[in-house]
């Protein structure tokens, strides 16, 4: 699969000029899924200037052509769900169920934005200049270099790719190289819809070949990355020099608040199916709980009950709930997290362990409880599979302790009074938040989250306006 694919450059399937091969490993059995021979430097100039040279053609394409080029490449999504969600699922480890979903939310990324392209609203501004008038125009900023992760290796693609086509941006993107072929899928439905040679490339490489070329080039106008707060930062100083603008999806570190007036069934059964899907690898899961001292023994017991059930295995195996980490190295950070919070007084409830399963980076799904504050469970992102919790009395301290995280992407309450939500959401440092529910992540709404966790949005009619430049015309006849 990955020798038929490999990189593409104008609108073409190539393999990479290096001699080095990217190598592939299915997480959940330590095995290589495949190689792609990787992108050169030269590689990657190519699809920039291929993209230099098709921007002047696709940014005065009419809106209602790039729609129906983009509800095409839906309809190829949809016609080849059956074949991406077994890659998706061996890529990353997820359970297939879940790489299914995923694929149709990049779905609707395409089919949203599709809609968006016809709708780049302007304004006209009453000049004050007699027989004059302002006009407020939005344009395609130039040449996107986009960079994805791996947790989700679809959607975060189609977030990125589905409105800078729909602004009438050409993109370059550079996919994460531990879930490429999820991202060759998605090109391969663009090529097939007929997306014009060098609108959309993708190349394959190490680092010095295919990122530093993208984030120096004067040819690249702007950036969007889904990544770790470090990168973001790195990212930031690597483009100062030609001055990119930036949108930028990093870490979180997400709290839960659980009130005494909380439908505990309904905050237990949503927060263990959120906390454990895709193995906790998810930048808006619920991390941290803070829950009433009326109702922390009740929570705890049946947080711990509804773990034990967890079904954890090899994700295309039916019926499994929970796959394995990504590699290696989130196996040790998982394992040092839940050392330091034992370390730290904290009580291991469930889990906390390796899970010895076919080769593959499996940890048990793990509940820590009486977890002090400035343990790394609850004073960092964990992005495995660690629910830690602990407990508040009142209101006055409680604020203080939920936002003195550096992470501000989303956060999450759960109570039955109107007059709390209201002061929870007022009150709640974070880009998003969610209110007896984890629904977060739609095409329809704006993505995204403030301080540590970055800046600008993907989703909704504001996720279009990050690929575009307002420009104001004073006319006067």
């Amino acid at each position: 699969m990955y020798q038929d694919f490999g990189q593409f450059i104008n609108g073409q399937w190539r393999k990479g000029s290096s001699s080095e091969a990217v190598i592939v490993i299915d997480p959940g059995n330590g095995k290589p899924l495949g190689e792609i021979p990787a992108a050169t430097a030269a590689d990657t100039q190519e699809a920039l200037t291929s993209a230099e040279h098709a921007f002047s053609v696709w940014k005065s394409t009419p809106a209602w052509t790039r729609a129906d080029l983009l509800q095409e490449v839906a309809r190829q999504m949809t016609a080849c769900i059956n074949d991406a969600a077994p890659l998706i699922s061996k890529e990353s480890g997820k359970p297939l169920a879940q790489a299914k979903r995923e694929w149709e939310l990049s779905i609707d990324q395409f089919i949203w934005y599709a809609e968006e392209a016809r709708r780049i609203y302007g304004r006209i501004v009453e000049s004050r200049v007699p027989g004059g008038r302002c006009e407020v125009l939005h344009e395609p900023v130039g040449v996107v270099a986009a960079f994805t992760a791996w947790n989700f290796p679809v959607v975060l693609v189609a977030r990125k790719l589905a409105p800078a086509l729909a602004a009438g941006c050409t993109v370059v993107l550079r996919p994460s190289s531990e879930v490429p072929g999820s991202a060759m899928l998605i090109f391969e439905c663009l090529r097939k819809a007929g997306l014009p040679a060098g609108v959309a490339n993708l190349v394959v490489g190490a680092t010095a070949d295919t990122y530093e070329p993208l984030i120096t080039s004067p040819i690249v106008k702007k950036v969007s990355l889904t990544g770790s707060t470090q990168l973001g930062q790195q990212m930031i100083r690597d483009s100062a020099a030609t001055i990119k603008r930036l949108s930028m999806e990093l870490g979180g570190n997400a709290p839960v608040i659980v009130y005494e007036d909380a439908d505990l069934e309904k905050a237990l059964d949503l927060s263990v199916a959120t906390k454990f899907a895709n193995c906790g690898q998810v930048c808006v899961t619920c991390d941290r709980f803070y829950v009433h001292e009326s109702r922390y023994d009740d929570f705890v017991r049946g947080f711990a009950e509804r773990v034990s059930k967890l079904k954890v295995g090899y994700g295309l195996e039916e019926g499994t709930q929970m796959g394995p980490l990504i590699n290696p190295r989130r196996l040790k950070a998982i394992e040092a997290i839940v050392e330091d919070a034992r370390n730290k007084g904290a009580r291991i409830v469930t889990g906390g362990q390796r899970i010895d399963l076919n080769g593959g980076y499996f940890y048990a799904p793990t509940v820590i409880a009486d977890v002090p504050d400035d343990a790394l469970a609850i004073a960092e992102e964990n992005f495995g599979p660690i629910a830690a919790i602990t407990s508040f009395s009142s209101s006055e301290n409680l604020w203080r302790r939920v936002n003195s995280s550096e992470f501000a992407l989303s956060a999450y309450a759960f109570t039955r009074d109107p007059a709390r939500i209201r002061e929870t959401v007022a009150r709640l440092e974070a880009g998003m938040v969610g209110i007896n529910s984890y629904a977060l992540a739609a095409a329809e709404a704006p993505f995204g989250g403030i301080k540590a966790s970055g800046m600008g949005r993907e989703g909704g009619s504001e996720g279009i306006h990050d690929y575009m430049n307002v420009k104001l015309a004073q006319i006067v006849v």
